[in-house]
């Protein structure tokens, strides 16, 4: 077993690939002028949010999220032992490596960051409520962006005689800056709360693990486990419509498995009619839900694809009508929480011990659902907007002859497409022949050629030194970084007896058949009572969850979506285990014990 992951400037350009440097903001690449400090790091690729090779414009909300991850830690709240991320892209796919603060800084950053979290976590319902409003706001911002053609001439009124002294011109120009400065902003709002939540979790478990040392921590996320969140909304959503047309007499519209079709027969009742009305209010905002993780423009929009949700939605009135209850068993999952920890609790030895577990059980509640809710907000609703703002603008670039696609707008760089709106806006100004349309689409086919080649390999899962222990709690419970797992990547795959090891991610033994499937796209080949093993699974996914009996994943730690979402469905899993997806085979009976975290082929 080799002792150290490759080095990152040892990896081979794919061929085919030569020239994806050109893709991305060049500080977020491996360079020769940092050589020493980043082959003295440990880097690991992020499967859990970017696990496909990204697209030139997408890159974009990859660096912003993670700018401002670390400048929360580093600049804000000054988190005592952590400093920032530290990011970088390798043949399309995303590294991250996490940078400790200086031991010798802990000391004067616990003061600051008690001050400020403190303040955070004594008025949390009030700024959270804030946060709400902010955050509404900000979309309501991004989808008063508009990229209309610039006018053949300006108005007279609203332009010219108004004194406003600006133009089209200049508005389509600044509704880019917009778009882009929002994107930032929103990613700032983000880790206002996020880096907090999970430091109230981790100060929860660390107390836990201090008072119980054996305790597993399986049991300590099943303390907090039972809470109502956002994220559950869209599926509850779809519930309530399956009930709505079941119990209304419409259900057998959705037999046609057509969208259409379905429509123009709810159309001819009066229930139906009800019904599409019913609809249409769930849609905004709760199907502004992304089939991925939300950081591709390619992942597909249940608004955009109404299909998606008419599928799910169909499924679930087949359960109904076959006397299945559709609701997630919350109220077993809250007695299974109750009951574990009354039982921990009566092993504590004092008054005051008692106390200080209830306040910090007590916070990890409170800020738990922010851990989840945020998710909804920034991934899914916010860059549903984004993405759809991008496609209207690079619709306009299609009617210039620019591109053939709109969504050929993501091959730019962010930079890239503001020199490319300025030469719009200045052919329109002057007039003359944009440089676009000569200069752009071969440039694009090149890139798409590129991109092509660079998805055919697939990426190192790390790079660098391991450390000799892996102690930084976020790598630990949200990628399900440990020195197990960097143990396996580095022997290669499953162990000596077959079996697959991971983190215990939700409780439970199951056997079964195993469903391999890859992306949103393939989840219709799911059957009932299979196993889903995917390299992860995004929260959009929840609707599935009633027909698989336990989930299987490449990426993500005990905090990770899968394992959360996992743990409220009631529904056995293993997160992190590396090898799932290229080990494991569609049609294999599989057990999996989600108590011990072992996968195991049967």
């Amino acid at each position: 077993m080799a002792d150290r992951f490759p080095s990152p400037f040892d990896i081979p350009t794919p061929a085919g690939a030569e020239g994806w440097r050109d893709f991305y903001t060049y500080s977020s690449l491996f360079s020769e002028g940092r050589r020493g400090y980043e082959e003295s790091m440990f880097w690991f690729q992020d499967g859990v949010h970017w696990p496909e090779v990204l697209m030139p414009w997408d890159a974009t909300l990859f660096e912003y999220a993670i700018a401002s991850l670390s400048q929360y830690n580093t600049r804000h709240l000054q988190v005592p032992p952590a400093n920032g991320i530290d990011w970088r892209i390798l043949n399309g796919y995303c590294y991250l490596s996490p940078v400790a603060a200086d031991p010798a800084t802990i000391e004067s950053r616990v003061a600051n960051f008690m001050d400020r979290a403190g303040f955070y976590f004594m008025n949390w319902n009030d700024l959270y409520d804030k946060w709400m409003i902010k955050i509404r706001d900000l979309v309501k911002e991004l989808e008063a962006i508009d990229f209309s053609p610039l006018p053949d001439i300006e108005d007279a009124d609203a332009v010219v005689k108004s004194g406003a002294g600006v133009g089209s011109g200049w508005a389509i120009q600044d509704n880019y800056h917009r778009l882009v400065s929002l994107s930032l902003k929103l990613w700032q709002y983000h880790f206002e709360f996020l880096n907090l939540g999970y430091a109230a979790y981790l100060d929860f478990f660390g107390f836990c693990k201090q008072v119980w040392p054996s305790i597993p921590d399986l049991a300590i996320a099943k303390m907090v486990a039972g809470v109502e969140v956002d994220l559950f909304r869209p599926d509850d959503e779809l519930k309530r419509l399956a009930r709505m047309a079941h119990e209304s007499g419409v259900g057998d519209a959705f037999a046609t498995g057509d969208v259409d079709a379905t429509c123009q027969i709810l159309k001819g009742t009066e229930a139906g009619q009800a019904w599409i009305a019913s609809f249409q209010e769930s849609a905004e905002p709760w199907f502004n839900f992304s089939s991925g993780s939300g950081f591709y423009h390619s992942d597909k929009i249940w608004i955009e694809n109404v299909s998606i949700p008419f599928d799910f939605i169909a499924n679930y009135i087949g359960k109904l009508q076959e006397g299945e209850d559709l609701a997630r068993p919350v109220d077993a999952i809250r007695a299974e929480r109750d009951r574990i920890v009354n039982e921990y609790v009566e092993l504590l030895s004092s008054d005051e011990e008692r106390e200080t577990f209830q306040g910090k059980l007590g916070l990890a509640r409170v800020v738990f659902p922010y851990v989840e809710n945020h998710n909804f907000y920034v991934e899914h609703w916010s860059h549903s907007v984004i993405w759809r703002k991008m496609r209207q603008l690079g619709e306009l670039f299609v009617k210039e002859g620019f591109w053939s696609d709109a969504n050929d707008i993501f091959f730019l760089r962010r930079t890239e497409v503001e020199d490319a709106l300025f030469d719009y806006y200045a052919s329109w100004a002057t007039p003359g022949q944009a440089a676009g349309p000569t200069h752009w689409p071969q440039e694009i086919e090149r890139r798409r050629g590129i991109i092509s080649a660079l998805k055919s390999v697939k990426p190192t899962p790390a790079l660098g030194v391991p450390p000799e222990v892996v102690t930084e709690p976020f790598t630990i419970m949200l990628w399900g970084i440990t020195n197990d797992s960097i143990n396996t990547w580095l022997g290669g795959g499953a162990s000596e007896d077959g079996s697959l090891r991971g983190m215990s991610a939700s409780p439970g033994v199951v056997e079964g058949i195993a469903r391999v499937i890859f992306s949103a796209d393939d989840i219709s080949q799911i059957q009932q009572g299979e196993i889903l093993v995917a390299p992860l699974t995004a929260p959009s996914w929840a609707p599935i969850f009633g027909k698989i009996q336990a989930t299987v994943t490449d990426t993500g730690g005990m905090m990770s979506h899968a394992a959360i979402v996992c743990r409220e469905y009631g529904l056995p899993a293993v997160t992190g285990t590396g090898f799932a997806t290229s080990t494991i085979t569609t049609g294999q009976r599989i057990r999996v014990d989600g108590s011990n975290g072992v996968v195991t082929i049967l």
